[in-house]
């Protein structure tokens, strides 16, 4: 359905958000009509009189530097090294390439809605149906599963507990001391978001410095001792497809094919940040501050799209060609960036004589072991150093995406709630967030920190089966410039069925101890 705008619509001037309605337009069911407003310009929403190359780099981009820090700790750092030090490259490599690019595209379309309307995902899938008084408590519940293990802050107190001892901790006995140093890290982490003007600009700042820093680490590390000859197999592992390595684990397969980039299906946790970017409608709906340096700002509790109109499809264009920058220049080229170069520094490690076999157990501090017995012992306390840092940004950033998506959700679906926070949001958040670091701290009990991001790994690959139908769904009702095609509805079987073939082998492990595919 074209939405043309009536006589008395005009182009709204103030930055606002919150415009006044003139028409409004139904998506979905019971969540309120949006209420119709011009698309800003991109000038107008980053102040700047033009956009050009450098404006793109200081202002456009940025949202996927948030998912990147919280990537690369994850998969990048402990799953994919695993599985290249024991199984190689050839059968894996293709596999990360489809899922990185897969992942790019399912992102985009879960954008699509959020630019085109200001609501994020987690509140929009209540106007699928039946209705948010099902959707919404449903994602926060499957969010909840997928990243509440708290196994990156474990991850990291065991590469803090070998920077300090020296040595790496023996879990039987000593794992105790291990999540301490975790859930010490989570609060340090949790006082980062009391700081800025947009928490998400904080969090920007920090992943954008945090990224740059860990991939010239390992890129250099990798440089300096990786044979050119183990480069080449890795690359040519990227491209060409082969038979998955003989006796490979069904379940760390998984988790690298969730992992690669950020989460698969819980990719659409990220696309908050294009809010409070500013990209599209995200302009007119607000945005979450920090409580030292931010204001009370006010976050509509819905969305607003626009009227189908020239001027407003010109516009959509340069905001999908902006999104679509953002995620093939950052998010698919960091992910296979980070998933490859880390990776390829362990492998030439675990196959140098006499190297210890890579293990579930001691995977957050074995590159840094291995590399300070090969290299030289100075490289050992460095690595650790390196390590702790990714494996608590990732952490870090989990915890407040965490804290975002609930905020969100409770603030936007209850007007009850809304009027007991005095519409001020960060009387949600910040609360949220101390839940959040003691609940974690006490999950963080249940396993040993490589094994609780498995399971959490193959989880988003369960979230890929379930919510690209929410999104098909929204994006098929948006304005039309902002309408999903056949190109995006060809996206989104392609991630439930990529993904999913990957989560249904992982739960046939769990109920019955044997995959469906055996390698």
């Amino acid at each position: 359905m074209k939405h043309q705008p009536n006589t008395t619509e005009r182009r709204k001037k103030s930055p606002a958000p919150g415009p006044a309605a003139y028409q409004t337009v139904q998506i979905g069911v019971s969540r309120p009509p949006l209420p119709l407003d011009d698309l800003p310009e991109p000038e107008q929403v980053f102040k700047v009189r033009r956009i050009g190359l450098s404006e793109i780099f200081r202002f456009v981009l940025g949202p996927s530097m948030i998912a990147l820090g919280a990537s690369i700790g994850s998969g990048e750092w402990l799953l994919g090294p695993l599985a290249f030090g024991k199984y190689g490259f050839m059968g894996i490599g293709w596999l990360i390439t489809v899922s990185a690019a897969l992942q790019t595209l399912y992102n985009m379309e879960v954008a699509r809605f959020t630019v085109a309307t200001g609501e994020v995902p987690a509140v929009a899938f209540g106007r699928v149906p039946p209705g948010a008084f099902f959707w919404i408590p449903f994602t926060l519940i499957v969010v909840l599963l997928g990243w509440i293990w708290g196994g990156w802050a474990s991850a990291a107190g065991q590469s803090v507990f070998a920077l300090v001892t020296g040595r790496a901790p023996d879990l039987a006995s000593e794992i105790e001391p291990v999540r301490m140093i975790g859930i010490g890290l989570m609060i340090f982490s949790f006082a980062l978001f009391l700081y800025g003007k947009k928490i998400a600009r904080t969090l920007e700042v920090f992943n954008t410095a945090a990224v740059w820093f860990v991939f010239a680490f390992v890129i250099a590390a990798a440089a300096l001792i990786v044979p050119a000859g183990e480069w080449a197999d890795a690359a040519l592992s990227a491209v060409l497809p082969a038979s998955v390595p003989k006796g490979m684990d069904i379940s760390l397969l998984g988790g690298i094919i969730g992992y690669t980039g950020f989460g698969a299906g819980f990719n659409f946790m990220l696309i908050n940040y294009y809010r409070d970017k500013g990209y599209g409608m995200g302009h007119r709906t607000g945005f979450i501050s920090g409580a030292i340096g931010g204001r009370s700002q006010a976050v509509l509790s819905s969305g607003v799209t626009f009227p189908d109109t020239q001027r407003n499809a010109a516009v959509w264009r340069r905001w999908w060609r902006y999104l679509a920058m953002d995620q093939w220049l950052i998010f698919f080229t960091g992910a296979l960036i980070g998933m490859f170069v880390p990776g390829l520094l362990t492998a030439h490690l675990a196959g140098a004589p006499g190297a210890a076999v890579p293990d579930r157990t001691g995977m957050p501090v074995y590159t840094a072991l291995e590399l300070g017995r090969q290299h030289g012992a100075w490289l050992l306390p460095l690595t650790l150093a390196v390590g702790a840092f990714t494996l608590f940004k990732t952490q870090a950033t989990i915890l407040e995406m965490l804290i975002r998506n609930t905020t969100d959700s409770l603030y936007c679906a209850s007007p009850r709630f809304r009027n007991w926070v005095r519409g001020d949001i960060r009387r949600v958040y910040y609360p949220l967030g101390a839940v959040f670091v003691v609940l974690i701290g006490a999950i963080m009990h249940l396993a040993v920190p490589t094994t609780l991001i498995v399971i959490s790994a193959n989880l988003a690959n369960l979230a890929a089966v379930l919510f690209p139908f929410l999104v098909f769904y929204l994006n098929r009702r948006l304005p039309g410039p902002a309408r999903i095609g056949v190109f995006g509805t060809l996206v989104l079987a392609a991630n439930v069925l990529f993904f999913g073939f990957f989560f249904l082998n992982f739960l046939a492990v769990q109920c019955f101890g044997r995959a469906l595919l055996q390698f």
